[in-house]
């Protein structure tokens, strides 16, 4: 054996080395991750230039990936009959850093650990991650073209210099010995060296052995990731098991989406839709997305950035062949390849639930039921799709009776007249509100259908879409409200009861009108174009925004008999009865009078 060499590393690497040793991961365990990863890599690498040069194998067919531990003397031996490598080889991957945009690298550094541990992750330096766990490091690699006396072993503490030798090596391919420092033998325990192989490394595509002190070697890995077998070769029944496994849901999914997409970019998905929402839906803190992979290691848990937030109830897994393994979250959040995957499984789910709503309308309304609130988010978070999202929404309609949501946009543009360009919406706190509402008498009159909204969301909802395929959303509870309506005859006399009430209530409404709007009512309030109604100013209110009482339009329907027996009143009777009628109109928009008690003084006086 040949005397060891002793050769320092470049500048940068020392560098590197320094802040691997001062744990700027947050994460020590994934040093573990990052070693089987690149034994992974170097059985991908002979594996595939053996295609060409069947030699490099050697008679050693069984490509495998072994973990040793020795609790005893608290090492870690990854052991690989990969590709191995060469003196200069190792010179070239260990003792610098072969990176492109090393100084780039270095010059981001600020101390900061935080910022800087995602910078590391960038640039793709994970074999020098084992130094935050070891005390010395050794390995020995033999190349799978060359001889067994051609070996070479490379060790280092993480210090200036690293030492390298020839010591024989009888078989291709790498080990790498891990000497833990004191405040890390944990992970030298078969328990945690178990857990954190199943949890990063169960998918990788060779046997993964675990061997123990004591006892049988191990096999992790042993069964193939589902979602990188074909559809045709996966039963329904793997695909609910697999869904409770990853989400820790007892019930089935309502469906599934499994797809490989290939071309400029390559990765696999397969996504669940959970037929109930879950308890914490409403929580913006909680952890979500979907799991991610990067060919087939284990990434994180929550990869929020593959789905837009509307779709926060879909569970799956990602996995990627074109992302750098070290990713963070900090990366995904700017890095290309992330927004383009977020758009196909966007549009993915999407198409789901398009063909559900076409196909299973009754498995659709389940899933209204329990998703329809959040999927309302999405034209305002999701521009590009709103309209493909807005197809999707169910209300309750004048069409039906019932108070259930069953008509959607297209079905109301569908029954619509020709010469229509406009789409009508009444919200209220409750459905019988919304169907009842003085707003809508004229136009149901009319036989024109409007849609009936009681969720808190939906003003805002309809505020943010505004259109849909050409037509107007239109609120009928604001100004310029004129299907099928005729503008009253209004008499001198009428003119005279519309002009004292404009004085009588000045300081509480902007205008007094005669109205073409109401049928059976004796009046009604209606707001601005561009004034919040009572629910969206609820909403706004809870988010600390405050509003100066505004003055509604109050339009009053002439024929009605309460308006006609004005004309018999004068001085503060008038006035008394204009201000009952405007707190009857409060109460028909389901607010409060500013005085119940006066309110009801006034109601019993003229019931009597």
């Amino acid at each position: 054996m040949a005397k060891a060499k002793t050769k320092s590393f470049q500048t940068e690497t020392k560098q590197l080395l320094q802040l691997m040793i001062h744990s700027l991961y947050s994460n020590k365990e994934i040093f573990l991750r990052e070693l089987v990863s690149n034994s992974s890599d170097a059985l991908d690498k002979l594996r595939f230039n053996a295609i060409e040069d069947s030699k490099l194998l050697d008679g050693d067919t069984e490509l495998n990936i072994n973990i040793s531990l020795n609790a005893k003397n608290n090492t870690v031996t990854i052991s690989d009959n990969g590709i191995g490598m060469s003196e200069e080889e190792i010179i070239e991957n260990i003792g610098t850093i072969a990176k492109s945009g090393t100084a780039e690298f270095l010059s981001e550094m600020t101390g900061d650990k935080k910022k800087d541990s995602n910078l590391i992750g960038q640039f793709g330096v994970g074999f020098y991650s084992v130094f935050m766990v070891a005390e010395k490091v050794s390995v020995h690699s033999r190349a799978a073209n060359l001889k067994p006396e051609d070996a070479v072993m490379w060790e280092s503490t993480g210090e200036d210099t690293y030492q390298l030798s020839n010591i024989p090596k009888e078989n291709r391919g790498t080990t790498i010995t891990i000497y833990l420092n004191d405040d890390n033998k944990e992970f030298s325990e078969l328990i945690r060296v178990k857990f954190l192989l199943q949890k990063y490394s169960q998918y990788i595509n060779f046997p993964l052995i675990l061997n123990p002190e004591e006892g049988e070697p191990e096999t992790i890995n042993d069964s193939e990731a589902i979602w990188l077998k074909s559809k045709r070769s996966v039963k329904s029944e793997e695909y609910k098991e697999f869904y409770k496994f990853i989400s820790y849901d007892t019930n089935d999914p309502l469906t599934w989406m499994h797809n490989k997409v290939e071309g400029k970019q390559e990765y696999s998905s397969l996504l669940f839709i959970p037929e109930k929402s879950p308890f914490d839906l409403w929580n913006r803190d909680t952890p979500r997305g979907i799991k991610l992979f990067i060919q087939r290691v284990f990434i994180m848990d929550d990869a929020a950035h593959f789905l837009p937030l509307y779709l926060r109830f879909v569970k799956g897994v990602v996995d990627s062949s074109d992302l750098p393994l070290n990713v963070s979250r900090e990366i995904l959040q700017d890095h290309p390849l992330v927004d383009s995957i977020k758009k196909g499984l966007s549009k993915r789910v999407l198409d789901t639930l398009k063909k559900m709503q076409k196909d299973k309308p009754e498995e659709y309304k389940k899933f209204w039921k329990e998703f329809g609130l959040v999927i309302k988010e999405g034209p305002a978070e999701d521009y590009e799709n709103s309209e493909s999202i807005a197809e999707l929404f169910l209300f309750s309609s004048t069409a039906s009776a019932e108070n259930s949501p069953n008509t959607t946009l297209d079905q109301y543009i569908e029954r619509m007249n020709s010469d229509s360009d406009k789409i009508y919406f009444s919200i209220a706190d409750t459905f019988e509100a919304a169907a009842n509402s003085p707003h809508i008498e004229n136009l149901k009159a009319n036989g024109t259908e409007v849609l009936l909204l009681t969720d808190r969301i939906d003003e805002w909802l309809m505020s943010t879409l505004m259109h849909f395929k050409g037509k107007e959303l239109v609120n009928v509870a604001k100004e310029e409200l004129e299907e099928g309506a005729k503008k009253p005859r209004v008499t001198k006399e009428k003119q005279e009861i519309i002009n004292k009430m404009k004085n009588s209530l000045e300081h509480r409404v902007t205008d007094v009108i005669a109205s073409s709007r109401l049928v059976d009512s004796a009046a009604c309030l209606v707001l601005s174009k561009n004034e919040p109604g009572a629910q969206l100013k609820r909403i706004l209110e809870a988010s600390g925004q405050s509003f100066e009482d505004s003055k509604p339009v109050f339009e009053v329907n002439l024929k009605h008999k309460l308006i006609k027996k004005l004309g018999a009143m004068s001085g503060k009777e008038f006035n008394n009865f204009a201000e009952f009628l405007f707190d009857y109109a409060v109460i028909a928009e389901g607010g409060s009078p500013k005085d119940p008690s006066k309110y009801l003084r006034q109601l019993d006086k003229y019931l009597g």
